[in-house]
């Protein structure tokens, strides 16, 4: 096989299906207060990432996440919220009304993103990297991933599945004896 045609097959690849660097630690959010949120500030603690929107119906589950990241942040777990507007138009809210609506309504006291695109071709490159790794990209509002110390996915949840339900909890365990990179 000429050489050309390798090249031009190994190309294409890296076009088709993109490949990240790194791990989830690689990536970085805008902060609902307009700085960079690095998850690499996270490394070697597991990861509960959740796209949220204050509007919808899954959002009583903001206490829920509230909840877990409370009986497990000194194990080692941290809860990021990724505010998105993605489905069905349910984040009105951006910056510090978005924060402040959040803890006022919820109580979170967890890391909070700016509104971020989760899904299509403007998505986070987190939310492709995620989705490549797991197979399980976000149809709703509070689609979770848990990333485990080594900075892979190791669960992916869709909305329906409450965050203090056993089978998100096992994962978070799961996340939480993987050693670090």
């Amino acid at each position: 096989m000429p050489k050309w045609v390798v090249l031009v097959v190994v190309a294409a690849l890296s076009v088709a299906s993109p490949s990240y660097a790194g791990n989830g630690f690689s990536f970085t959010f805008q902060g609902y207060n307009g700085e960079p949120l690095k998850l690499d500030q996270f490394e070697g603690k597991a990861l509960l990432v959740v796209n949220t929107a204050t509007e919808c119906g899954f959002s009583e589950q903001f206490k829920h996440l509230e909840t877990v990241w409370q009986d497990r942040k000194d194990q080692g777990l941290v809860v990021v919220a990724v505010a998105s507007n993605d489905f069905g138009g349910q984040e009105p809210r951006s910056g510090e009304a978005l924060a402040n609506y959040c803890e006022r309504t919820y109580g979170i006291s967890f890391p909070l993103t700016d509104r971020t695109p989760v899904i299509g071709d403007d998505a986070h490159p987190f939310y492709k990297w995620a989705a490549a790794q797991s197979g399980s990209a976000p149809r709703w509002n509070f689609h979770k991933y848990v990333v485990g110390r080594d900075g892979e996915v190791v669960a992916a949840f869709p909305s329906s599945v409450d965050p203090r339900s056993s089978q998100v909890a096992l994962a978070i365990t799961a996340a939480l004896k993987r050693p670090t990179r």
